[in-house]
């Protein structure tokens, strides 16, 4: 994803999810950091402060305790410091209406997190070729 190697903000809470999100990434030799939180509070919070680089991306999950992906959409969208960063939606959720919520709250992108590893490394890999070749403002 490169883009000066800045950080790869993930909010994600499931455990075994991050771990395959570390995996792919690092397979895919994506150098950039990976910075991690597990619900949207403490992202907006590590997002809202000045000396913390500003990801490339984020990759959000929506189902989430204390501030869940949507709500977490409303607040970063709503953000003029913060509402050009791309959102890319990794999610389980079958939901038509957390689709139509995400993308009306701006999202770049929405995916379902496949169950099969490889499958999850070529959404990963799509992701990453898609945001390496595009120009950011």
């Amino acid at each position: 994803m490169k883009i000066t190697n800045k950080p790869i903000l993930l909010v994600e809470d499931d455990q075994v999810d991050t771990m395959t999100v570390k995996r792919a990434l690092k397979e895919i030799h994506v150098t950039n950091p990976l910075v991690h939180f597990e619900n949207g509070e403490e992202a907006v919070h590590y997002l809202r402060t000045p000396e913390r680089d500003k990801p490339c991306i984020i990759l959000l999950d929506l189902n989430m305790p204390i501030m869940n992906g949507i709500e977490f959409l409303q607040v970063v969208k709503h953000d003029d410091q913060l509402r050009r960063i791309p959102v890319v939606v990794l999610t389980t959720s079958e939901e038509q209406q957390d689709k139509v919520n995400s993308f009306n709250l701006g999202v770049a992108g929405y995916m379902a997190k496949p169950v099969d590893y490889r499958q999850f490394v070529e959404v990963m890999r799509s992701i990453d070729a898609y945001w390496t070749i595009s120009e950011m403002p």
